[in-house]
């Protein structure tokens, strides 16, 4: 394992930082279950959704080794060519060796270092036991954004060539206190989750995220989810690729006046970085319910049930675009 792939896997937790998710939050106390009506049935499904797709992006590795479908504007094609690789099974071999702090300046200041223990530094395979912490200090890369805090994550189970692009990985990520900041916003993330990424079929490639709490914190208030799951595939052997994409789990936010839970009936599918042309996302508070149905990659209807009794008692009818620009 060397410093390249170490340095492409940070860049995965910092992508998932900035993406927001939410999770139990001391700020953020469950709340009684929402109520869904006619006047906020929009916002509802437009700030579940969101978290939804902030979730799966939990699992988006991109670069070198390529990863994958989360959405629109999330789909990510493989880059690169990988050649054969043999399957390597993990030992769990509880000699680790630790990995000497390396620190590296970020483009424009501050600083980050890599740490951990591995069990087989000199080879492309990592094995269970293995954890990498990755340490930024004020990092500027880019004007106007700085990142501070801990990153790490933990192996659970591996197979494969990490750095031919052929592995099958389980990994625990944990981030605590770990900030953002923005000319515009400061985000604060806490919690954990477990990765699942499988690229032993390239260029057929899926991801997994689940966990029991997750937080995110920012200017404008709180967002935690818990019992949260998603799983995502991507084929970029095809043209245009084909994704798909499930998820559950229940949202706390301040954006909400309560609760609600989340959940795809229908699995949505799309293609490249389109909005799915096909799925359905349910979104259920107080005996009360807005389902949103793609009807196509441009247009969809939310589906009000204001009482519980599974039936229709109004429709929105909007495009993805309108939704997205929700506030």
């Amino acid at each position: 394992m060397n410093r390249v792939s170490i340095s492409i896997v940070s860049a995965c937790l910092l992508i998932s930082a900035c993406g927001g998710g939410g999770g139990a939050s001391s700020s953020n106390p469950p709340s009684a279950m929402l109520k869904v009506t006619a006047a906020n049935a929009l916002e509802v499904t437009q700030t579940s959704y969101a978290a939804a797709l902030a979730s799966a992006s939990l699992g988006d590795l991109s670069g070198e080794t390529g990863l994958i479908a989360g959405g629109p504007d999330q789909v990510s094609k493989l880059d690169g060519s990988f050649g054969t690789a043999s399957k390597i099974n993990g030992g769990g071999s509880s000699n680790q060796v630790p990995l000497p702090p390396q620190t590296e300046m970020c483009a424009i200041s501050g600083s980050v270092t890599i740490s951990g223990d591995i069990a087989d530094p000199d080879s492309p395979t990592l094995t269970p036991n293995d954890f990498f912490e990755i340490a930024f200090d004020q990092c500027v890369d880019d004007p106007g954004e700085s990142t501070h805090g801990v990153l790490r994550f933990d192996v659970d189970d591996f197979a494969g060539d990490f750095l031919a692009g052929f592995y099958d990985l389980t990994m625990t990520l944990t981030l605590d206190n770990f900030q953002v900041t923005t000319a515009e916003d400061a985000l604060t993330s806490n919690g954990s989750a477990t990765v699942g990424i499988n690229t032993m079929n390239t260029p057929s490639v899926s991801a997994s995220i689940s966990g029991s709490s997750m937080t995110v914190d920012s200017n404008a208030g709180s967002k935690s989810l818990r019992n949260f799951i998603s799983a995502q595939t991507l084929n970029a052997g095809i043209f245009p690729s084909p994704y798909t994409m499930t998820a559950s789990g229940t949202l706390n936010t301040t954006q909400l006046d309560g609760t609600v839970r989340y959940s795809t009936p229908v699995m949505f599918e799309g293609f490249d970085n389109d909005y799915p042309g096909v799925g359905e996302f349910l979104v259920t508070g107080d005996d009360s319910s807005a389902r949103l149905v793609a009807e196509s990659n441009v247009n969809v209807r939310i589906e009000i049930d204001i009482d519980g009794d599974t039936v229709v008692d109004e429709t929105i009818n909007t495009t993805w675009a309108e939704l997205d620009s929700t506030p």
